[in-house]
């Protein structure tokens, strides 16, 4: 059997309704739109099912029946330097991986390792709303240093970020690829912010759990390639749970080339009693292989489809600009054009249209006037999306 017959086919409408699916079964509470003809689009999971190779893992775990703790990662550490030096070129040592359970774990457990209450953590805004809330939680500051929405991309300033900066900053956590701008960022942009990270002694952690998720003709460059000349101060983190859609696995991979970084680290989760799941753990393993990277590919080039529908019918619509996505299947929407107040747009998308997503407010400064749409699900779906928002927002055409 050839390893594309075990790809699966992404336009399969599956009913996740009462599965205990966040997407599908939180809609109704947080955005009053009823799982009966909404559109879930906020969550960032898809509908679509991981590769054959992945939930066989399962099913060979199912057959034995007996759940217990899991032993002898090696296959498990294998995968991980497999997948990272075939797919980016990027040679993993073993003894630098810690899991956790996921990147909002990860990123919390940095934040104890590397920091002090009081201290400041800088993020590029607008991103991922799930920073805000552990620094916060953990008594840090969040400095947020807005990105430059230039010509409807995303870039960085850093002469302005440098005038920002007074010395409580001790972290910076950086998404790449950027959540929700889709950037892809570039070796001269990744250079200028090692170089920045250096100049303000900032431990510099890069979440790239969408690093796998780019669009033909993009390369993601891990940071830990791209300068290798900062490793003392740099934290890597991945996982395997965006990519395949095994989210619920609650699993993610810390990687810190560093022995003094990482012997910090190791003592947090030591004494937080960290261990990952076994289900995850299979999970990954049996997904960092030629079949799992078989499946993304062609997963990118289905989801490079669903994005030319969406960003053609948004585009037609006056006032409304999708920005032009280089990774992730999170299109960023600009409603700026229309002139409304963020209450009407919320009124058009959730009762008229009957879509949950996003609200780009908390995704930090700079966020106002955009919501986030997940790509992620059959291009019928899609589809359907346009058209619902296309006669919500009828009047502008």
């Amino acid at each position: 059997m050839t390893l594309t017959a075990n790809l699966p086919d992404f336009d399969e409408l599956i009913d996740r309704r009462g599965t205990h699916s966040a997407k599908w079964d939180k809609m109704e509470a947080l955005y009053g739109v009823s799982p009966a003809d909404g559109l879930p689009m906020w969550v960032a999971d898809m509908d679509f099912r991981p590769p054959a190779c992945v939930t066989k893992a399962v099913q060979d775990m199912l057959d034995v029946g007996i759940y217990g703790y899991f032993g002898d990662d090696r296959a498990y550490l294998e995968a991980i330097t497999w997948w990272h030096r075939t797919r980016n070129n990027w040679e993993v040592d073993p003894s630098w991986i810690f899991t956790t359970h996921g990147l909002v774990n990860g990123t919390a457990l940095c934040i104890e390792a590397f920091t002090a209450p009081g201290d400041g953590v800088v993020l590029f805004t607008p991103v991922y709303h799930a920073f805000f809330r552990v620094i916060e939680a953990s008594g840090r500051e969040v400095v947020q240093c807005p990105l430059v929405n230039r010509d409807g991309r995303y870039e960085m300033d850093f002469d302005a970020y440098d005038a920002m900066m007074t010395g409580s900053e001790k972290m910076l956590v950086l998404c790449s690829p950027h959540n929700p701008g889709g950037r892809v960022w570039t070796q001269e942009e990744l250079t200028a912010l090692a170089a920045f990270a250096k100049r303000h002694d900032l431990i510099l952690v890069s979440d790239e759990i969408h690093g796998d998720l780019v669009f033909p003709g993009q390369t993601h460059i891990p940071m830990a390639c791209a300068a290798p000349e900062i490793s003392d101060r740099l934290v890597m983190m991945t996982a395997t749970t965006k990519t395949f859609n095994i989210a619920g696995a609650h699993l993610g991979n810390v990687i810190i080339p560093d022995p003094a970084l990482r012997d910090r680290f190791g003592k947090v989760t030591a004494g937080l009693g960290i261990s990952p799941n076994a289900f995850g753990l299979h999970m990954a393993t049996a997904a960092y292989s030629p079949e799992g990277a078989a499946w993304v590919d062609a997963l990118m080039a289905y989801l490079d489809g669903n994005r030319a529908v969406f960003d053609a019918a948004i585009d037609a619509i006056p006032g409304l600009r999708s920005m032009r996505l280089e990774g992730t299947y999170l299109a960023w929407v600009d409603f700026s054009g229309t002139g409304m107040e963020e209450a009407e747009i919320k009124r058009r998308i959730l009762e008229e249209a009957q879509i949950a997503v996003n609200y780009g407010q908390t995704f930090g400064e700079g966020g106002r006037d955009f919501m986030r749409f997940n790509l992620a699900t059959p291009r019928a779906r899609v589809e359907e999306a346009c058209a619902r928002m296309q006669r919500a927002f009828g009047d502008l055409q």
